[in-house]
């Protein structure tokens, strides 16, 4: 994809594949997928650790409309442009004595920076964590993250939590990596009105419900959506049937994009918005990427960049999980 114009007024988010892309002054953040990190490596970029569904390396640029100027904060990095920030927090759990002490410390350290900046407002969230699914019951560590996060944003009301999305690495084990979008306004956040708001869920799915919003509107209307899957209400659907998780899927993101096109009084659409500038899609297993991008590229009319990650996904009857950005 061509570097964008410099009048975008948001950040954008392009997909590159190949170890090989231009770290040009306008990106705000390079996260990497399925290649070694270079040696003396920009602050910019962040070795996620999950690779990509055939094998090959690539890049997730996010730009800005200028040039962008790094700094590091403790444990924190991060990049600034005008109204936006990029940031990324690793931290060992076992310096912490485990998981939900982890999460916990993270996140209050994360809003304590925060406040801090211009850039204060959480827009949209990235939780990378070792075997999510690892551990019985409430012991399961996607749980006790829950739990952790909860705690740390116990000082954020609900209609503030970012957009967000958790899934899980099969390598470094032991460290959380938090990586996030603020800006210098809020973001309106929007709800799926065929599902529950996450931070709702019953006991059922743990001590402390996930915390994050559907989807956020930027101030310029684009719009970013959370990770999102097969799930009706709070219940999953379809389990273990690739196909028709991907088709509820497809199902709950056209009523997310109808449900931010109510809030900004934009003309409604059929599918709702028809410029999804690009989809991440994270599935369980990375062999099925073939059949599900031709189902997904058919499910999501506008998408004109698709990025397919091998990851585990939060509820273990899950197979995919995808998030999009809307303009």
């Amino acid at each position: 994809m061509a570097a964008l114009e410099s009048a975008v007024i948001g950040p954008r988010v392009e997909f590159h594949r190949g170890d090989q892309f231009a770290l040009d002054d306008n990106v705000l953040a390079a996260l990497v997928y399925g290649a070694t990190p270079p040696d003396n490596e920009d602050t910019r970029i962040i070795h996620v650790g999950l690779a990509t569904a055939d094998g090959g390396p690539a890049v997730e640029l996010w730009r800005t409309a200028g040039a962008a100027t790094t700094d590091a904060s403790g444990p924190i990095r991060f990049a600034v442009q005008g109204d936006f920030l990029f940031g990324c927090l690793e931290i060992h759990e076992h310096d912490h004595g485990g998981m939900p002490a982890a999460a916990e410390a993270a996140y209050r350290m994360l809003l304590e920076f925060q406040q801090r900046q211009p850039q204060r407002h959480l827009l949209r969230v990235w939780n990378h964590l070792h075997a999510i699914n690892e551990g019985a019951g409430d012991l399961e560590r996607y749980r006790q993250f829950c739990m952790g996060r909860a705690r740390g944003l116990e000082d954020l009301k609900p209609e503030y939590l970012p957009a967000g999305t958790a899934v899980g690495r099969r390598d470094r084990a032991g460290l959380l990596q938090i990586c996030w979008l603020a800006g210098t306004q809020p973001g309106r956040p929007v709800g799926n009105p065929r599902q529950v708001q996450a931070y709702r869920y019953p006991r059922q799915y743990g001590p402390a419900p996930p915390s994050f919003s559907r989807a956020i509107l930027l101030p310029n209307d684009e719009m970013l959506g959370s990770g999102t899957a097969s799930i009706v209400g709070h219940e999953s659907r379809h389990d273990g049937n690739l196909a028709a998780q991907i088709d509820e899927t497809l199902i709950n993101l056209r009523e997310l994009c109808l449900a931010g096109d109510r809030v900004t009084a934009r003309p409604q659409r059929a599918n709702g918005r028809d410029a999804a500038v690009a989809a991440k899609v994270y599935l369980r297993r990375g062999e099925t990427a073939p059949a599900a991008t031709a189902r997904i590229l058919a499910g999501l009319p506008g998408v004109n960049d698709l990025l397919m990650l091998e990851a585990d996904i939060c509820r273990r009857e899950l197979l995919v999980e995808i998030e999009c950005t809307w303009t």
